[in-house]
């Protein structure tokens, strides 16, 4: 089933604001005349009987002109730049004296060294696009009808596609107007940004460390701009939503603002859509629990309980309890059954099988085997997330059968994988060879022992970022796991190639697909799942994640590493999450402050114990002083 929102238009007073933009008024932040219904993917859902999770809207919101040059030696040509990518369109103004003139129309993500003109043969799936715009006489506004791309409109390839009162969209920052008649103004040109409603103000982070400040804020507008088809997708090269990426952008979302339904829309999505590599369906217990613990919503859970089992792949299970899963489409076929492989959403032509990382370069020469220590980290800790949810339905049984099952297949995993005499783990059993995925995999998940923690941190640290953006997801999760704040937080601001300063200096306003064109080639310029410091920021770094659903109890465990100074705002539905740090004098003072019905656990260095804060009927702020190195 492909997923298309549907194109009914919405009656709005904003059809009114459209008109007065029309007419020369300021454009800043006010919405255009779009606002598209988006129906939920399946029938008989029981999202829709949840407010929390009724899909909203595609909206348009509109932009002026940052910048606005004539270019030298073409008197009718204007170079525009509208200083963020956007998916989206332009509109603008022109008086012609006939109908027989035509503007040509540039669109692009990127611009030639000088920056002056748009790279109209960019690498990769970077954009560019011309399209005819034939003027009328008279002065008249005109809407650029952008030309879609073969790949990703094809829904025989998964594609989602763009409702139609929007039409298609491209993401671009700048603008070039061929054969434009006269003087192009400001209030003459518009860029329409196409995007699922977005709470701009609901989530804020500064700190002390100005790059670490820039990409938050790359990464904050990341997830704004990749909403466009209002449900998680890859990116623009194929626009398909993959569990992964889908895992990754969720995190961010759900640190940004207290909207939900676009994820649980991609959930839906993937019980009849699952993608082929084995991991990403492994993500799909994780991201139902973040939903439970950020929403407090049982009810999905209940309604999905065996599929979600169905996605521990247990048919998959040797008798020491380890997944033994295809490594290359020809294991598909020997390895699974076509009833399985149906059960999971997938068809036995599509190649089920172990991916580790991708680019496949990016995997640190990991040596994939059907028992593998990537897949069998996730496994272990979707044993544990089932298990709970298991509890909280009040599925005893089920809760200690997976409990059971996961401290079996703990056991397990050391005995396979970890290497006595190296004190590391190897990639899978078969091989003597160690990856930094082999690592940071296991301490992401907690199966490496407390004696055994600083061998295997070392070897990560070794090893520096050799994993792609979405490897990074889990590295820095597993470093901030284990107490390693000042690695991470050299990661998150590094300057190297292999970082998001690189996405900010090679001139992107948007995330990256891949560290840089030397690791991908055919990259896009537009992937939320390069915008992991958007959760990583305040679920780690910061230190605020829900414990209990519905965030009716948080853990605030700030790790900030070297830095002076941090504060962050964090949404819930019970209200906003404030924190601040400073350094001074040797010590950090922390001031919380947690909304009405929130009970918090907070952990700090210096304090032996973790400090209690308990729920109250009102907002409750606390201040904590605690030495630091």
């Amino acid at each position: 089933m492909i997923l298309k929102p549907s194109c009914r238009p919405l009656r709005s007073p904003s059809w009114r604001q459209e008109n007065r933009c029309n007419s020369h008024s300021s454009l800043k932040g006010r919405l255009s005349v779009v606002l598209v219904s988006l129906l939920p993917v399946l029938s008989g859902s029981l999202s829709a009987e949840n407010p929390l999770f009724v899909s909203k809207f595609i909206v348009e919101s509109q932009d002026e002109a940052k910048a606005i040059t004539k270019i030298q030696g073409e008197p009718d040509s204007w170079f525009i730049d509208f200083g963020q990518a956007a998916f989206g369109t332009i509109k603008f103004q022109a008086t012609a004296s006939d109908n027989n003139q035509v503007v040509t129309v540039h669109l692009g993500e990127r611009v030639h060294e000088d920056g002056t003109r748009i790279n109209r043969t960019p690498p990769g799936t970077q954009r560019y696009r011309a399209m005819k715009q034939p003027l009328k006489e008279g002065t008249h506004w005109y809407r650029v009808e952008i030309t879609p791309d073969r790949r990703n409109t094809r829904t025989s390839k998964g594609a989602v596609l763009m409702p139609k009162e929007i039409g298609e969209v491209m993401p671009f920052r700048y603008c070039e107007l061929e054969g434009y008649p006269g003087q192009l103004e400001s209030a003459d040109i518009i860029q329409t940004r196409a995007h699922y409603p977005f709470d701009d103000e609901a989530a804020h982070f500064e700190s002390s460390n100005e790059l670490l400040n820039q990409i938050w804020e790359l990464c904050k507008y990341s997830i704004k701009a990749t909403s466009f088809t209002g449900v998680y997708v890859d990116g623009d090269r194929e626009r398909i939503p993959y569990e992964a990426d889908a895992y990754i952008n969720q995190l961010a979302h759900y640190s940004l603002d207290t909207e939900y339904a676009m994820g649980r829309r991609t959930l839906d999505y993937f019980w009849e859509n699952a993608t082929w590599p084995v991991e990403w369906h492994q993500h799909i217990p994780i991201m139902v629990w973040e939903e439970y613990l950020y929403t407090g919503d049982l009810s999905y859970i209940e309604e999905n309980y065996d599929k979600i089992v169905g996605k521990l792949l247990l048919p998959m299970a040797r008798e020491d309890g380890l997944l033994s899963a295809p490594n290359g489409r020809k294991d598909t076929s020997t390895m699974l059954d076509e009833p399985f492989l149906n059960s999971i959403g997938m068809s036995q032509n599509s190649g089920f099988r172990i991916i580790i990382d991708w680019p496949a370069k990016e995997r640190d020469r990991h040596a994939i085997k059907n028992v593998d220590s990537v897949v069998n980290a996730f496994h272990y800790n979707n044993l544990l997330l089932v298990s709970r949810m298991a509890e909280d339905l009040g599925k005893t049984g089920d809760a200690k059968k997976f409990k059971d099952e996961a401290a079996r297949v703990k056991g397990a995993y050391q005995q396979v994988f970890f290497k006595k005499n190296e004190g590391i783990y190897r990639d899978g059993e078969g091989t003597n060879h160690s990856s930094l995925h082999a690592n940071f995999f296991p301490l992401t998940f907690g199966l490496v022992p407390e004696d055994k923690q600083q061998k295997v941190l070392d070897f990560v640290q070794s090893k520096g970022m050799a994993c792609s953006v979405y490897g990074s997801q889990h590295l820095l999760d597993g470093l901030y796991a284990s107490g390693a704040d000042d690695y991470a937080l050299s990661l998150l601001t590094s300057t190297g190639k292999r970082s998001w300063a690189n996405m900010i200096n090679v001139g992107s306003t948007i995330t990256l697909e891949a560290w840089d064109n030397e690791f991908k080639p055919n990259q896009d310029w537009n992937h939320a799942w390069g915008a992991a410091p958007a959760n990583l920021i305040p679920r780690r770094l910061m230190g605020v994640m829900p414990i209990e659903p519905g965030f009716e109890k948080v853990r605030i465990q700030p790790q900030v590493g070297p830095l002076e100074y941090a504060e962050l705002k964090q949404p819930t539905l019970l209200g906003p999450i404030f924190i601040k740090f400073q350094r001074t004098h040797g010590e950090g003072v922390y001031n919380v402050s947690i909304p009405g019905g929130m009970s918090a656990e907070v952990i700090l260095d210096g304090y032996e114990d973790a400090i209690e804060i308990p729920a109250g009927n009102e907002r409750q702020a606390q201040s904590f002083r605690a030495k630091m190195n």
